[in-house]
């Protein structure tokens, strides 16, 4: 195997793998025609129906396509590609739903349309990526260099760390398609994110407010965190795991040292339990969790693994091990009683706390499968 696990772990692995494929063939036959975000009373909602633009709508079938590269079972595939049917609805705005986009089109489609065409070569699913990518693409503010995040006049000037994470359907579609300004867009936004977000002890702000005008930072905001200066773990897990992907697909030394800073400061406040709590800078009492963040994060270290020095991989790997093992110890439910595999994620720390939430089944899962070696990249 690439990581060289030890025995020990490689059969802790595979007993995970096969928790997964009994839970997952249970839940799929449960969810059915949904997408779903959080369970209601143990099941799986559909969160399509509530809110066709809601951001995670790409999760459900980006686990279908995990789950079809890890068993190569039909019934996954088939249910992918009805939930990407489903999302036209948006992509195309045959309900005027299109006016509700934002940068999380990547979140959206990357992981559905761009996922199927990379496995089964769908060419109509190649375009859906391509429409996804130009919606993202037009984000970009071309004299602050930043791609704007959310919809309404009052925030054309906001950005914020999670849209590295959408930044692999601009490298993609720079790669399909040849043309360098995708590419372009994608790079302009890590930098000016890598300039103004990452703190010096690599800590991550979570919103940052631009001059649209002249790209000078006007203001940051707490977000989903404690509050303003605070350290909210998911948005450091988002860093993690983006710049590493920047690196992969640029190969731009600047965003492999960054994704590492960022893993360092991540490491360092996880040591008790190896699961991190909402916030690193918020108070002792209560004690809220994300488990969400830590999956995440699992995955952006198992990504830098393979970029560094043998010297160095084992600090990354040996991490995202041990928070894996953590979460599949304490967070992990395998019985029928809930559709989610994960427990106690948390939207922020001040709403949704210790909810299951669809991201952190598929970070898991794709952490589970990185390490097994089972599949490509999504992103």
């Amino acid at each position: 195997m690439m990581f060289g696990i030890s025995v020990q772990d490689s059969n802790w692995l595979d007993s995970v793998w096969e928790n997964i494929k009994v839970k997952m063939s249970k839940v799929a036959a449960n969810v059915g025609d949904k997408i779903p975000y959080t369970t209601v009373d143990g099941r799986y909602d559909d969160k399509f129906k509530e809110d066709p633009t809601w951001w995670t709508n790409g999760f459900w079938p980006g686990i279908l396509w995990l789950m079809y590269m890890g068993t190569q079972d039909e019934k996954y595939r088939e249910m992918a590609e009805k939930a990407e049917l489903r999302l036209d609805k948006v992509l195309f705005g045959l309900d005027g739903s299109f006016e509700g986009l934002h940068h999380d089109v990547g979140f959206m489609w990357h992981l559905s349309s761009v996922a199927n065409y990379r496995i089964t070569g769908n060419p109509e699913s190649k375009i859906r990526g391509l429409i996804a990518a130009n919606h993202l693409a037009s984000r970009f503010n071309i004299k602050g260099g930043f791609i704007t995040a959310w919809n309404g006049k009052e925030r054309e000037g906001w950005s914020i760390i999670d849209t590295m994470m959408n930044l692999p359907l601009l490298y993609w579609a720079s790669n399909e398609t040849g043309y360098s300004r995708y590419r372009f867009i994608a790079e302009a936004h890590a930098d000016k994110t890598a300039e103004n977000v990452i703190r010096p002890d690599g800590s991550v702000i979570h919103i940052i407010e631009y001059d649209t005008n002249t790209g000078e930072v006007i203001k940051t905001y707490g977000g989903q965190g404690y509050g303003t200066g605070s350290s909210w773990s998911r948005g450091q897990s988002w860093a993690i795991y983006g710049f590493a992907l920047s690196y992969l697909h640029t190969q731009k030394t600047l965003y492999l040292d960054l994704a590492k800073k960022v893993a360092h400061y991540f490491i360092s406040c996880i040591q008790d339990s190896f699961i991190p709590t909402i916030d690193f800078r918020s108070p002792d009492a209560p004690l809220y969790i994300d488990t969400t963040a830590g999956a995440i994060a699992a995955c952006g270290m198992i990504e830098i693994s393979k970029h560094v020095p043998s010297f160095e991989k084992k600090l990354y790997l040996n991490t995202a091990i041990k928070i894996l093992k953590s979460l599949e110890k304490e967070q992990c439910d395998w019985t029928d009683k809930t559709d989610s595999i994960l427990k106690n994620g948390s939207e922020s720390y001040n709403s949704g706390i210790h909810k299951s939430i669809i991201y952190g089944d598929f970070y898991f899962l794709e952490a589970i499968m990185k390490l097994k070696e089972k599949g490509i990249c999504l992103w």
